[in-house]
């Protein structure tokens, strides 16, 4: 998300290479992308035929022995309070085979009550074929303004734009230990590190961003630098990372959680802008969350989230990202508000997203009924999600929450 009002969201150096097992593939043999490599082994975005690694044939396994309704709950992502879990909300994504949580709001409890709370929800995920396939458990801890989980266990993080003034040895260091604690805390994917670039001359006019100090800094090539340096530390710790909010923030005023018909006249597929995101999925980025704005030169006629121009394009083809596109806020944000809640889904998925994220669980239903009526009735849309399905666990691979063993 971008910043939830009082933000609760909405992620270079030389390049760090980190030490595998030898059994780990980097992410660009795997078909994800790039050379962070992680620690735990990753498998393509879609089976391949002739060269398949046991780890493929793992997600292939896991995918055939889905029922249609688990396969569809793997494309959505709900929010759960972090400091008041609401059971009724849980139930909702229980009952609808949900495959991923956002630990949203705020909480001051510390890492071992998070755990608490992550292992209650991993303890509800799906068994397939014997195995249990994990959730995704994501936040958005950035430091600043933008910190959802905190106390005993959680270090203060600062704000974007101090981490801007650190070295990158130094953030790419410190990164790795919040990952930490975000590991020991149950939570395996971070909606961060923020890679819009705000420019200076608009600063804190910036909505979303500039007005918390959300940006490493006010060029590109600082945007680069420290958003790669982040994403390694995380990639160290062996916590997913997501690379936001493509393709970029940082040149509009309004807030797209609280404004609508948010527009960037600026950004083009070519600016410098976009050189985090192309610099992130080159070193490995996994996720890549894509903006509700509208981009008019790029796609005037869609909000990014909702184009194929700005997903299938830009970031599919021509920045060659193979990870998992994850939308933002698709539930409460008021730049979605006149758009159908089915067809927010829908239209996310058809232009090339893989995991619906709604703050709002009690939207889940009619989006996943949504998306099986139109899997029925439209087999080329039916092939698209089952590549986002086989994207999805195949990040679940990545992050320990799938074994075929």
């Amino acid at each position: 998300m971008t910043s939830q009002q009082a933000p609760s969201h909405g992620p270079k150096g030389k390049r760090a290479v980190w030490p595998v097992p030898l059994l780990t593939l980097s992410l660009a043999a795997a078909g994800l992308g790039g050379t962070y490599t992680s620690h735990a082994a990753v498998v393509p975005e879609a089976p391949a035929s002739a060269t398949r690694s046991t780890t493929a044939t793992c997600v292939d396994k896991v995918f055939a022995g889905m029922t249609g309704p688990q396969r569809v709950g793997q494309l959505f992502m709900g929010g759960i309070s972090a400091s008041n879990p609401d059971q009724k909300r849980i139930q909702v994504l229980r009952q609808y085979h949900v495959g991923s949580v956002f630990l949203a709001g705020r909480s001051t409890s510390g890492t071992k009550a998070t755990r608490s709370l992550a292992d209650s929800l991993q303890a509800k995920a799906d068994t397939v074929s014997g195995h249990r396939v994990g959730l995704l458990v994501s936040t958005d801890q950035e430091g600043g303004q933008v910190q959802v989980l905190s106390g005993p266990g959680f270090s203060t993080i600062p704000s974007g734009l101090v981490q801007g003034s650190w070295s990158t040895s130094k953030l790419r260091s410190e990164a790795a230990v919040w990952a930490k604690q975000l590991k020991s805390a149950g939570v395996n994917l971070n909606l961060a590190p923020v890679a819009d670039v705000v420019p200076a001359s608009l600063g804190r006019n910036n909505g979303p961003i500039g007005r918390y100090d959300r940006e490493f800094g006010h060029t590109a090539a600082i945007v680069t630098s420290h958003s790669n340096a982040f994403a390694a530390g995380f990639a160290q710790s062996n916590v997913l990372a997501t690379l936001k909010h493509f393709p970029g923030l940082g040149y509009v005023r309004g807030n797209t959680d609280t404004t609508a018909n948010v527009v960037d006249s600026v950004t083009t597929s070519t600016s410098a802008s976009i050189t985090p995101f192309r610099s992130g999925i080159k070193a490995g980025a996994p996720f890549v969350m894509i903006s509700l704005a509208t981009y008019s030169k790029i796609d005037a006629k869609h909000q990014a989230v909702f184009s194929s121009t700005v997903i299938q394009g830009l970031l599919r083809k021509t920045l060659g990202f193979k990870g998992v596109v994850i939308s933002d806020d698709l539930g409460k944000a008021v730049a979605v508000k006149s758009v159908p809640v089915a067809d927010r889904a829908l239209n996310f998925l058809s232009a090339g997203g893989d995991l619906v994220l709604t703050v709002e669980p009690n939207l889940v239903p009619a989006m996943t009924k949504a998306v099986q009526t139109r899997m029925a009735q439209n087999a080329a849309f039916r092939t698209q999600v089952d590549q986002s399905v086989h994207r999805v666990l195949a990040a679940k691979q990545q992050a320990g929450l799938l074994s075929c063993g």
